[in-house]
């Protein structure tokens, strides 16, 4: 259905090689005052709903309306208002109970038994005698031959599911995927018609991990724009599942098989599950900013360039940080992707108009679960049928030269291999971020963007240094990291080394504007698990 990597993208990397036609000049000189301005204590660490977010904004605005570009938000504005809905528990309101088939009631302790939360947007949850299924993970991935539900109706119903993913490289190795998360079991449970989730805890009441994942449990919480709208969900332990399970007549030793691929959904015949429970809300109100270049020949097909604009702030939110200085800059992260992006949009303006529109999309919120970026996938300015590619820039790398362009998510879609035909002939090549464990590619704003199965890629910092090899570029970067991530630290300096950042934006200059002038659509690889997702919109794109 998509078109393969084709030979004009081979020809353009050659011709950049060479040297373009389209002329460029990254600078180093005018990224660095960028990230020097937004970082500055006047700028009170960038959080969302402050004076902090009125001034980065601002900047935004006037950077891009002197470069003669068209506001790309909600009906010809600048900002895109994202409303965030946090919630507490009201004290008191939550309760749980159990029913088994010989209809005695059992109640379930809220904060010791089970946690509890309402997941729908009036904050309530009022479930009577709702019928359990066990699911397994609670995954289906056609593309890996995967199906943990089978044929089961689960409509009306409460499923049960076990945490994580299975092991082994049948689901990516040591490399997570986004079957493993929370949110995409949830998503799939509500497609399939389910009012509720439990996942499975498999610790026993008195273990400290699940103490300590109880206690925590009713802390005020952000709703993620467009979440699924299950009425509630709920965690229990292995003591309060056994239980479940014996009522149910299941054999508990034969459910080692869910991570065989065997495994088919289960109802927990005769048992039901009633609860009840109540949080207030508030909301905050913040903004994305877009900027936009409409395309000549297919304005409504979009690439996107994004970056998160907010940090952490400074004492109002952070009153107990240790020193006199209280303000987390966030100049590495992400005044630096913030100007990288502004960079990019000075010198795209500056090439003559594509033929498919460029937006340059700034998101709030990143900091408190990538929120910003959630709220534009739920109500997109611009179809996200039609958009062809995302392009995330967070944390410019602050080096010299590299040979390599590590990239989240490697082996997802083929934008990496778009991105490979450019770096090919400079000598330079695409890897992977070398940190599993980390989960990156679920951690920033391309995310969102991929979940709603909108190709995205984000390039990260590279460790095989022209100058020193990967042992030296690992040790600087590990440094860095440790020193300043998250912390006060992370303010601008004189000395940084911007070489790498203008040399990595030049390649994603000619990656977007390369997708700009074609009729290409990039693809989802066979074993990714967004390729279903994009699936279901070919149709806007034929």
């Amino acid at each position: 259905m998509f078109r393969a990597l084709t030979s004009g993208v081979a020809a353009a990397a050659l011709l950049f090689a060479a040297g373009s036609a389209m002329a460029q000049d990254f600078s180093a000189e005018r990224i660095s005052n960028d990230i020097r301005t937004i970082s500055a204590d006047e700028f009170q660490g960038r959080y969302p709903g402050t004076e902090g977010e009125r001034m980065t904004l601002a900047w935004l605005q006037t950077q891009y309306e002197s470069m003669g570009l068209q506001p790309g938000g909600p009906n010809g504005q600048w900002l895109q208002a994202v409303h965030l809905k946090r919630f507490t528990p009201v004290e008191g309101a939550a309760s749980a109970s159990w029913t088994g088939p010989d209809g005695v009631s059992h109640p379930l302790a809220v904060g010791s038994d089970v946690t509890l939360r309402a997941v729908s947007n009036d904050g309530r949850a009022s479930i009577a005698g709702a019928p359990l299924v066990f699911a397994g993970y609670g995954i289906t991935a056609p593309e890996r031959n995967w199906d943990d539900y089978g044929d089961i109706d689960v409509r009306g119903k409460v499923v049960v599911v076990m945490g994580g993913e299975p092991d082994g490289e049948l689901f990516n190795g040591e490399y997570s995927t986004n079957y493993e998360s929370g949110a995409y079991k949830a998503d799939e449970a509500f497609r399939r018609g389910a009012v509720g989730i439990v996942t499975l805890v498999p610790q026993p009441a008195d273990s400290p991990m699940w103490q300590r994942a109880a206690r925590f449990s009713n802390r005020t919480r952000t709703l993620t724009p467009g979440a699924a709208d299950l009425e509630f969900s709920m965690a229990i332990n292995h003591d309060v599942a056994a239980q479940w399970a014996a009522a149910a007549g299941l054999d508990v030793t034969a459910l080692g098989r869910i991570g065989s691929g065997a495994f088919k959904a289960v109802p927990l015949n005769g048992v039901t599950l009633s609860v009840e429970t109540a949080e207030t809300s508030e909301t905050l109100v913040t903004h994305n900013l877009l900027a936009r270049i409409p395309g000549t020949q297919r304005p409504h097909e979009t690439i996107v360039y994004s970056a998160h604009w907010d940090h952490v702030g400074g004492e109002a939110q952070h009153p107990e940080t240790p020193g006199d200085d209280k303000i987390f800059n966030g100049a590495w992260d992400n005044a630096s992707g913030t100007a990288g992006v502004v960079e990019m949009a000075r010198q795209i303006s500056r090439a003559p108009r594509p033929e498919r529109s460029i937006v340059f999309a700034h998101m709030a919120a990143e900091e408190m679960g990538l929120l910003g970026a959630y709220g534009y996938a739920a109500d997109p300015v611009w179809p996200l049928e039609t958009t062809v590619a995302d392009i995330n820039i967070d944390m410019l790398p602050l080096s010299g030269s590299t040979k390599d362009i590590p990239i989240f998510g490697k082996g997802q879609n083929d934008l990496e291999d778009r991105l490979q035909a450019l770096a090919e002939p400079l000598g330079r090549y695409v890897s992977d971020d070398g940190m599993p464990e980390q989960g990156f590619y679920y951690r920033s704003d391309h995310f969102p963007f991929a979940r709603a199965g909108v190709p995205a890629i984000m390039p990260w910092h590279g460790w095989d240094w022209v100058e020193g090899g990967r042992e030296a570029g690992e040790a600087a970067w590990k440094a860095k990291f440790g020193a300043d991530y998250h912390k006060p630290s992370d303010e601008w300096s004189a000395d940084w080394d911007l070489t790498s950042a203008t040399e990595n934006l030049t390649l994603l200059y000619h990656l977007g504007l390369d997708l700009a002038n074609s009729e290409d659509w990039p693809g989802w690889k066979p074993t990714s698990e967004f390729a279903q997702v994009r699936a279901r919109s070919d149709a806007a794109r034929q």
